[in-house]
């Protein structure tokens, strides 16, 4: 059985993760979106409040649970017994990242693969950080988000539309 692995801060979810997400769950048996803890990061949502969002989002889709960890994610792969980290990328410059972040994690764990996932065209732009500056000064944001995160969002900010 393939278990993967597909961190990230989620913060929020957006329809890039979702397509990623969509994608690596028909590639593998099953997948466990993790939301990761980064104490470098002041997050929008609480941990909770992603996993959430999340579980909401996915709820179609039969093979992929959430779950949520800090630390280092080769620890947390081994413990969900997993052999694969799923990552996205949007550009050159997050593979760059990403390629160095995958050489770190096989060196830590060399029976974990990463797969690397090339998001659409159609959300290659986005990123949570621009969608949550939409959505802090009133934009529409709901081709980016899934429609409870937009809801969350427009919550949070207490946007009037």
């Amino acid at each position: 059985m393939h278990r993967a692995i597909y961190p990230g801060s989620f913060d929020p979810l957006t329809n890039g993760h979702l397509d990623i997400i969509v994608r690596a769950a028909t590639i593998v048996d099953e997948l466990i979106v993790a939301v990761v803890h980064n104490p470098n990061k002041h997050p929008l949502f609480t941990l909770e409040e992603r996993e959430a969002m999340l579980g909401e989002s996915l709820a179609g889709l039969n093979n992929v649970k959430t779950a949520h960890f800090s630390g280092l994610l080769v620890d947390f792969v081994k413990e969900m017994d997993a052999s694969i980290i799923v990552r996205g990328l949007r550009a050159v410059s997050d593979f760059e990242i990403e390629f160095q972040m995958a050489l770190v994690n096989k060196k830590l764990a060399p029976g974990v693969e990463t797969m690397f996932l090339m998001t659409t065209a159609e959300h290659a732009f986005l990123s949570s950080s621009s969608i949550k500056e939409i959505a802090s000064l009133g934009g529409d944001i709901s081709d980016f988000v899934p429609p409870v995160v937009k809801a969350r969002l427009l919550e949070r900010y207490k946007v009037k539309k």
